[in-house]
């Protein structure tokens, strides 16, 4: 089924054809007449905002939305609380990643995700036969998502509480310029961002009461190149294109943090994914590589002649000066230092380094208080 976002006519007029490639079935504004990377320097420096409405948003209500939750994903649903959402692995019955996706808590009985372009509708669809419970995507919701340090000076003044106050990963209903939004802190850019959820009548207003709030701090509207650009700057992983294995598990994409080892109840490809812990074939690594662009997608990676590894999201970044990769490669060649050669034309050099390669503390999304 073909979306549109309510958005687009706002995106034309920054230079957007909307006619690359669709995400999950949507147009996506990949580019505008601004330049990417200073986009990148507004976000890193002042704020940036996005039109993120080609998520897959999923409403799980009622009273066995919870127990086909925590059949679906590895994290421990019961624990989330109302206003509170966490970024959680859906594995299949070989323990291999299907999907991304963020669980959301409204309430014990009322749950949002927000899904890529994984199985989970689907896998859904099947959990919920005979189970008192409505699954259901709205169609109707569009998300701004403001991001970088300035954001907080440009939504605080028009909320009735301090947005200093709202934790990473939690979210609020409140009022935004008159209108009611879901107001969460989160984001893909590496920076202290915030996303407004919204219906897609208030969405032009809002994206346009943001940017004429913005204006005075540098705020400005930012294309999907540029988010992709401080994605991987931030070591931010996409689903499908940095699981190109097929049937990659959370071990080899360092997302221990998405399986909860302590949960009691069962769920899809549990033994499985339990099982393949240890066993990793490839780990997920950063590259420094010694180019004057992004390097191929998809090169192999080699060390003495010998295939070890791919390239799954190449980026230059102008505002760190280096050409950065993310890559998967196997676990005996995946120490910080080591030295590779991606397979191109003319054999590129790069080195394993400590990612993310911006703001390796996370400081910016987890600031010490």
């Amino acid at each position: 089924m073909s979306r549109n976002s309510i958005l687009n006519v706002r995106h034309r007029e920054l230079g957007s054809t909307l006619d690359g490639d669709t995400w999950n079935d949507m147009p996506i504004p990949w580019s505008y007449h601004t330049d990417p990377h200073d986009e990148v320097v507004a976000v890193r420096t002042r704020a940036g905002l996005y039109d993120v409405s080609g998520l897959n948003i999923v409403n799980v209500t009622g009273p066995a939305a919870l127990k086909i939750l925590d059949q679906l994903v590895t994290i421990d649903v019961t624990k989330l609380e109302p206003g509170s959402a966490r970024l959680a692995g859906e594995v299949n019955e070989a323990g291999a990643l299907v999907d991304d996706i963020m669980v959301i808590c409204d309430a014990k009985d009322k749950y949002r995700l927000s899904h890529g372009g994984g199985i989970t509708q689907q896998t859904l669809a099947k959990l919920a036969e005979g189970e008192d419970v409505l699954v259901e995507q709205d169609m109707d919701v569009h998300i701004l998502s403001l991001q970088g340090p300035r954001a907080i000076d440009v939504l605080n003044p028009e909320l009735d509480f301090d947005l200093a106050e709202l934790a990473y990963f939690k979210h609020v209903e409140t009022t935004l310029f008159g209108r009611s939004v879901t107001l969460s802190r989160g984001g893909y850019s590496g920076e202290q961002g915030y996303e407004v959820y919204c219906s897609s009548a208030d969405a032009i207003y809002l994206w346009d009461s943001i940017l004429d709030k913005g204006q005075p701090f540098g705020v400005i509207a930012c294309s999907w190149d540029s988010l992709d650009l401080t994605r991987v700057e931030a070591a931010l992983l996409f689903f499908p294109f940095d699981m190109p294995e097929g049937d990659t598990t959370p071990w080899e994409v360092g997302m221990d943090w998405c399986v909860d080892l302590d949960k009691p109840g069962d769920y899809i490809g549990k033994q499985a994914v339990l099982a393949l812990k240890g066993r990793e074939r490839v780990k997920q690594v950063g590259l420094s590589c010694d180019y004057p662009g992004a390097v191929p997608v998809g090169a192999k990676i080699l060390i003495d002649d010998k295939e070890v590894g791919v390239i799954t999201s190449p980026s230059f970044s102008r505002y760190l000066m280096q050409s950065l990769s993310l890559a998967h490669i196997k676990p005996a060649y995946s120490h910080i230092g080591t030295k590779v050669v991606i397979a191109a034309d003319t054999p590129i050099n790069a080195t394993i380094v400590k990612t993310p390669f911006y703001d390796p503390m996370r400081l910016r999304t987890h600031p010490v208080k």
